[in-house]
């Protein structure tokens, strides 16, 4: 089963390189079923990593530039009246793909954001009172600039929560730079790849990561992580129960990727600050660092053994 994660992130080393950690991350939100928020500077590889995992699987791909005039119906879809039969015939938006990548998603008006909640929260869209399942797999990497906010609509508490993972790419150091400059003399590595899985392939590692062991022990650990947020001084809201579970699942999908059928401490320790940094709303003026937080957390609960 691991053959197919390996396939991957041999695959996308060859479109982002010296990124290894940040590939993994992306692969955990994949095969965890879950959805990524790619938060990085411009020109770092946000848009490269989520069009090389969309090129390594042999599946559909779409990709939305967030604009200001986007509007819901260019994301999910419309009814079109056909006079010859008198009939409205649904138009399906670029949602229904097996990889939708959500560009610039804090440029859209927080209408066009809400679009994306039911079908990242449930895997279906509602149009004009009828219900439509999305691809199988689906998932949702949106990107954004942290640091540009002229022009932006910041995604809503509820629209963050529903993100598994969020994810920083960082600078490159000096030898990976200059194997990128080195890499795009004559093309764009990430246009030459080629698909190593499917998507059906995909699911079935899906669901050999709710298989995965995870003992009672970690389970209780992954629980005061969440309590612990809520009463962290300075956090207004803190872990919600989604993202506990997100964290559960995460876990799971992280020891898989190690080459492990059970759970351990240090996979939970690895994916706590990605998991839940994004989900901490902290109370005005706190000065609250959410990397931070969760660092304190982490290093107040004993670890299991």
């Amino acid at each position: 089963m691991t053959e197919g994660i390996d396939a991957l992130r041999g695959n996308l080393s060859q479109a982002l390189v010296g990124k290894e950690e940040a590939i993994d991350l992306l692969l955990v939100g994949l095969i965890s079923a879950g959805h990524v928020l790619l938060e990085d500077v411009p020109g770092v590889g946000k848009t490269t990593l989520a069009k090389g995992l969309a090129r390594s699987i042999d599946g559909s791909f779409r990709r939305i530039q967030f604009t200001p005039d986007l509007l819901p119906s260019d994301i999910l879809g419309v009814s079109i009246y056909n006079p010859e039969d008198h009939s409205f015939e649904f138009k399906r938006g670029p949602i229904f793909s097996n990889v939708v990548l959500a560009d610039e998603i804090n440029r859209a008006t927080p209408r066009t954001q809400s679009a994306l909640l039911e079908a990242m929260n449930e895997s279906q869209v509602s149009v004009d009172g009828e219900t439509h399942l999305l691809s199988n797999p689906f998932i949702v990497i949106a990107t954004q600039n942290p640091f540009e906010y002229e022009g932006t609509y910041p995604l809503p508490e509820s629209q963050l929560d529903r993100f598994t993972l969020r994810l920083e790419i960082g600078y490159p150091g000096q030898a990976e730079e200059r194997e990128v400059l080195l890499s795009h003399r004559f093309h764009e590595p990430v246009d030459l790849l080629s698909p190593v899985t499917t998507a059906d392939e995909i699911l079935a590692i899906q669901q050999k990561v709710k298989e995965v062991r995870v003992d009672e022990s970690l389970l209780d650990y992954i629980l005061q992580i969440g309590r612990a947020s809520r009463d962290y001084e300075g956090i207004e809201i803190g872990v919600s129960p989604r993202g506990c579970l997100s964290l559960y699942r995460t876990a799971q999908a992280m020891a898989l990727i190690r080459g492990r059928d059970y759970c351990v401490p240090d996979d939970v320790k690895q994916l706590a600050e990605p998991v839940l940094s994004h989900r901490l709303i902290y109370r005005r003026y706190s000065g609250v660092n959410s990397n931070h937080a969760i660092q304190e957390i982490l290093k107040k609960i004993p670890v299991p053994v």
